[in-house]
This record gives C-alpha cells, structure tokens and sequence, in this order.
C-alpha cells in the first residue's frame, strides 16, 4: 500500500478556564460547519479515509451485496385495522424509502392478504417517501398522522437531517393539500377529533422542543395559538393522542421528573389539564383506560409502580395503587384496551408483557396479572401497532439475535399466538447456524454484568476467534437483542459479536441506571472492559483480535474505553460518537447540555463533577501510546452530537498516540447530507454500513467468509446444548 499522510489538523489558540482549571483546546475551531477551513478539513479527512481503504473496496461490495441479498426487497408490513381502513407500508425493490398505504375494510374479521409486489384493489397510497424525498439526499419523516375520521393526513419531513421538519396537511379524498405554511417544527402532530385543528411543537436554538402550538388548518399562520411553553431547560415536551382518539396528551419530562396534561379532543380550543403537578424527582406515564386512567409511575418504588385514578384527576393524592413492581421487575408503561390492560415491563434483564384483564367487580377495575411467557433466553418483546380499543387480539412484536423480527396476534382472552409474519431472510441462510447464549462479567465492584453472545455454530471457546463487543450504557436505554441481517456478514466470518449490558443503560432495572450516571458514570467504563476481559477469560475471542463499537453516547463509551484499556481493543469504531463531552456540557447554549446536566451532573456549578468528567472525557485524556485503530463516523447536519466532537477527537488522536498509521490507522468520515442516524435510505444505509464493518473485519483479520455448517457439525453442536440457547 503506498505511503499515504493523514491530514492533521491546525493547532490555533484557545482557552477554556473553570473552576481554576485552565485548558487549552487547540482544535476548538473545528466547530463552524460553514467556515470553509473546517468543510475544507472535513473533505481532507473523507479524502483520506477513503484513499486510506481502497484496498477494501471488494470487501465492501462483498458485504453490500450480502445484506442485499438476504433482504426481501419488495414486502410489505402486517396490515393494521384502524376505523374503516387497514393500514401498512410496504417497499419495491430499487427504492430507497418505504410506500405507506391503506385500502379499505370490507370484513373487520379478515385481515387482508396482499401479496409482497401486489397493488391490492382500491389501494390509496398517503405517502410514498421516494416521491417526498425527490432528489434529497436525506429523507426523513418526523410525523405521519391520520385524523380521527381519517380524512385528513399531516406528514412532517426532513430532507437535511437536522430534526427540523416542514409540515404538510392533505385531504385523503382529493388530494388536495390544505396547508403547507408551517415549516421548522419538532416531532409529532396530532388533530383535534374533528381534523379541523392540528397541534405541534416548535424548538428553541437547543433542538429543545418547548412549546406547544394550536393551529386552525389553512388559516394564517399568524393566527396560531401558544398553548404552552415550557420555560424550564431541563424539559421536553411530546404531543401524543389515546387509542379511542378522545384525549390528546401533552407530556412534559426531564431525565428525572415528569408532567402530563390531557385535553378532550372534541374541544380543542380548551386549556390542558394537569393530570399531577410536577414533583422533582418523580416520573409518570398516563394511559387513558375508558373511565379512569392508568399510570405509572416512582413515587414509592424507584422501578414503579402502576395506578388507576379518576378520569378528571388533578393530584397524585387520587392515585391507587393496582399493581407493584416485584423482585427485579421493572415497570415501563401500559396500554389500555377495553377488556384488558397489557403492562410492559422489565424482568431478569429482558422485555416482558403482562396482561391484566378487566374486572368490574374490583376496585381498580383488573383482576390478577397474567404474564406472558416465551421460551428463548435472550430476546425482546413489545405491542405492536395496536390502534383500536375493542381489540380482543393484540400484535406482539418478539425478535431475539437469532430469531428474525416476527409479529405475532396474542388473543387476550385465550392467550393463543398467531405468527402473523417473520421477517423473510433470503440468500440461503440457514438460522440454525447461529447460537445465542448469555454470559457474565464481574466488575471491579464485584457487580455482575451481563453479556448478550451470538456466533455461528462450531465456533469454540478456544482463544483464537475474532471477537466485535458493543454496548451504551446511558439514559436507562437498554441494548436490548435484535435480529439484524446486516450483523451475519460479520458471524459468517468468524467474528464473535457481543452486546455488553453496562450500568447507565436499563436493562437491570432503575438502579443499573443511577449506578452508570452523574458521579457514577465510570462504572459504565470499567464495566465494559471487565466485560471484554470476561470474552478473552472464556476463550470466546482472542486477545488480539477484539474490536470495539458504539454510538452517540456509546461512542463516549469507546472513546473512553481505550483511554482506559488501549490495549484490549484491535479496533473501535465511534459513531456520532458523543467524545467532547465536557466542553458540550460546560455550554448551556448547545442541545446537549443543560437538558443533560440530569444525566451527567453540572460542571458549571460543581468543581465535583468537573473533575469527574474531566477524569473520562475521551478528548482530554488522549495519551501518548500505541491506541486501536480508530474509526470515527459522524455527520455534518447532526443536531445531537456535532461532528465537531468526533472531528476534535481525531486531531488530537493523529497528533498524540504513537499508532503506526499504516497498521492501525486513525479514520474520520463524515456523511456530508446525514443526520444523528447516519445516512437515509436502505440502500444508503446498508452501503454505510458495509463500509464501517469493511474496515473493523481487516482490522480483527476476518474478511474471509467461514465455511458452510455441515450437518453433523450442526448436530454435534446440538448434543452439546440447545440450538437457540
């Protein structure tokens, strides 16, 4: 390979001063996407990153066609009953964004059957994304919603990827569009019970959604109404409606606290009303359920609780307890129907639904909990789109790692299970060539941490596998398991893929996350190399063939990590990687920061947790020493983390660590037209994705793709243990 120099970017004056620290940040500049220094850097860097991995332009083709191959590229979703439509997506081979549609119901009984590539008779199409993104780049839809009597359709969209959409309503009938005025807006719209009026939601300079307005649709937009402003920073607001499209729900939340205002849809014109006042520290979900509400919330127990209150209630004081949270149980939220309520929940590390059927003879109106079971070990479960409120049969959506995304109808009455459709894995795949199973690392604390493991069948703890660790580990989101077409190109060549559940995520409950954040947060850190020190303890990986990933505040996570331990990792990969942390915290101006100071503490006011974020910080503690290769991916239009962040952390990676460029070289990509989520599209994504595991399997020596499993392989493996365990 020619001798190719990496960029290195100026070093120019800067200081930041806190707390009697004083910094110097030389590469601070790195931050005006419009300064054409910083565009010129990025494309010297892209330039560079792609020169730098000519050399595995066949491996990506290789992984591209792969994913493609094994994707049934024209399908379509399970069809949803809503009112007088059925309603489902479906996508065409050679496009690039999903068709949504609905025709209508003529047996309610009888759930269509279309065929993948069938226009089925009387099909209305409301949106077809390849006609919306036009020549975009960037495609995204940050609301799609139907009025009450289904007449009317409010699409909001994104073509830059900055999560700021302009928004359309059109007449389902004729086509016509009503209003198209409004542009900027945050996610979610929802209509008033007549479809007459729309209610969205404005961001301030932070990317904070905070207030809430009240439109007339066409009117002038001057005759919009403010109905609420949210005047505290550390709130977000969402605007939401109930499954009987009687209520519409103003939820109000910081990562700790929470408020939740309801509406009657019919009088759209009428102030809010609070269903509890705000209490700090106190978080509540509310599900309307007919006659009385349901909610959930911390008020006692800090995995919650659930409650029924009053219909009109005003205080927690009308709260009554219905059900508590059990012994490593976590309770997530409900959704009422009208002769059940399906609780979902956490236990043992996992997703759960419970139902709780109605009983009018009770109190709280439910008779005794009934859960629902299934067998994998690792998986994860939830409802599906479930829009209508007599459903006696819900859709359940369960995917494990080795299990494709599969829908399911769950009869609440009889609790029988219907597959209604599993997603279709092409190319030839044989599922029972990977196995699944769940391993446990000790943290420095003595905590037990648990590891998600998938690999292809035959593959033995014995030292020499390649081996790619994951994890999060933030604002209690669980990395829970799930199947990805796109992670077999990496199991068929030998690669040991391996999910960390570390604390700061959800996955244990309230406590795995408060012992992950604020002065806590380096258990997060700590737990991830005891994790891969537990992969190469067991033989599943090599020493020397491990890699690295995660995103957003995952790729704090890398990037902190091999400060930590640069010797356990061949390679990491950092994606939107969230790596300047505590210069982003110290601004109140920026989106990540005083909505966050929840999360990670406030170092503007506290010389405590400024000396803690200081002490992982990826960019601050970058040291002179040999480091992994480095791939860091980000996005110019990226409102969450700036690519700044990630475009920071490779200047200072070239100009510090010892790395020999040629074997272990440090990478920067920025999508140029992308947001937080990359690129849009599923050809783009999968093209993205290809490349960032091109260059992650030559790093971990693993571009060979394994033999195929024999049949006796397969069934030795099985007299081993179970097939899926």
């Amino acid at each position: 390979m020619a001798d190719l120099t990496p960029p290195r970017a100026e070093a120019r004056e800067h200081v930041r001063e806190h707390h009697g620290d004083r910094v110097l940040d030389p590469y601070e500049w790195l931050r005006d996407g419009d300064d054409p220094d910083v565009l010129a850097y990025l494309a010297a860097e892209n330039a560079y990153a792609e020169a730098r991995t000519e050399h595995l332009k066949p491996l990506r083709d290789s992984i591209f066609g792969e994913i493609k191959s094994r994707v049934l590229e024209t399908d379509l979703s399970v069809p949803v009953r809503s009112g007088p439509w059925w309603y489902y997506s479906r996508t065409v081979e050679g496009q690039q964004y999903a068709i949504h549609a609905r025709v209508a119901v003529t047996d309610p009984a009888q759930r269509p059957v279309i065929a993948p590539g069938e226009t089925p008779e009387g099909e209305q199409v409301l949106v077809d994304g390849n006609v919306e993104a036009g020549d975009s780049e960037f495609f995204a839809i940050g609301a799609l919603s139907v009025s009450p009597d289904h007449t009317r359709l409010a699409l909001a969209t994104d073509t830059t990827g900055d999560e700021r959409f302009d928004l359309v309503v059109r007449d389902l009938e004729t086509g016509e569009t009503l209003d198209d005025a409004i542009t900027g807006i945050g996610y979610g719209v929802e209509f008033s019970h007549d479809g007459g009026t729309i209610f969205y939601t404005r961001v301030d300079n932070a990317w904070r959604p905070h207030q809430l307005w009240r439109r007339q649709v066409g009117a002038d937009t001057g005759t919009d109404v403010l109905v609420h402003e949210e005047p505290d920073e550390r709130f977000w607001m969402g605007v939401g409606s109930s499954r009987d499209d009687r209520w519409l729900i103003l939820a109000l939340g910081s990562k700790t606290t929470s408020e939740v205002r309801l509406l009657d849809a019919t009088t759209p014109t009428a102030d809010f009303r609070v269903v509890a006042p705000r209490r700090d520290g106190i978080e509540y979900d509310v599900e309307p359920a007919s006659d009385r509400l349901l909610i959930v919330h911390n008020t006692d127990h800090p995995d919650s609780d659930l409650a029924w209150a009053p219909l009109d209630a005003t205080s927690h004081e009308q709260w009554r307890p219905l059900l508590a949270a059990g012994e490593g149980e976590r309770f997530l939220g409900v959704d009422a129907f009208d002769d059940v309520a399906v609780l979902s929940l956490r236990r043992g590390g996992l997703t759960a639904l419970t139902v709780l059927p109605v009983d009018a003879s009770s109190e709280s109106g439910y008779a005794a909990p009934v859960p629902v079971a299934f067998d994998e070990p690792i998986y994860a479960v939830g409802l599906g789109d479930n829009p209508e409120p007599g459903q006696t049969r819900v859709q359940v959506v369960y995917e494990s790692f080795v299990t494709p995304h599969t829908v399911l109808e769950l009869d609440l009455v009889t609790g029988e299970r219907t597959v209604l459709k599993q997603q279709p894995v092409l190319g030839g795949v044989d599922l029972s060539d990977y196995v699944q199973r769940r391993e446990w690392a000790t943290a420095a604390d003595g905590t037990q941490v648990p590891i998600s493991v998938v690999h292809r069948v035959g593959l033995r703890p014995d030292g020499t596998n390649a081996g790619l660790l994951t994890a999060y580990g933030a604002y209690e989101h669980s990395s829970d398991p799930y199947f990805s077409v796109a992670r077999l190109s990496l199991l068929d060549r030998g690669v040991v893929h391996a999910t960390a559940h570390v604390r700061g995520g959800g996955e244990m409950g309230r406590h795995w996350y408060d012992q992950g954040k604020l002065l806590a947060k380096p258990n997060t850190f700590t737990d991830t190399v005891a994790s891969a020190d537990r992969l190469i303890e067991l033989g599943w990986v090599a020493p020397d063939r491990l890699g690295l990933e995660g995103g957003s505040a995952g790729g704090l996570l890398v990037g902190a990590v091999v400060n930590l331990a640069p010797d356990r990792f061949r390679v990491a990969h950092g994606a939107v990687p969230f790596v300047d942390a505590l210069t982003t915290i110290l601004r109140p101006d920026l989106p990540l920061t005083v909505g966050e100071w929840e999360e990670w503490g406030n170092p503007l006011e506290d010389p405590e947790v400024y000396a803690v974020m200081k002490g992982y910080t990826p960019y601050e503690n970058v040291a002179a020493q040999d480091y992994p290769a480095i791939l860091a991916t980000t996005s110019l239009h990226d409102t969450r983390v700036f690519f700044t962040e990630a475009a920071k952390w490779v200047a200072r990676l070239r100009a510090t660590v010892t790395n020999d460029p040629q074997t272990r070289p440090i990478l920067l990509r920025t999508e140029m037209s992308a947001g937080h989520g990359g690129r849009s599209g599923r050809y783009a994504a999968w093209e993205q994705v290809a490349w960032e595991w091109a260059f992650v399997l030559d790093q971990l020596g693993a571009t060979s793709q394994l033999p195929r499993v024999h049949e006796d392989e397969r069934a030795g493996r099985a007299s081993e243990e179970p097939a899926r365990d």
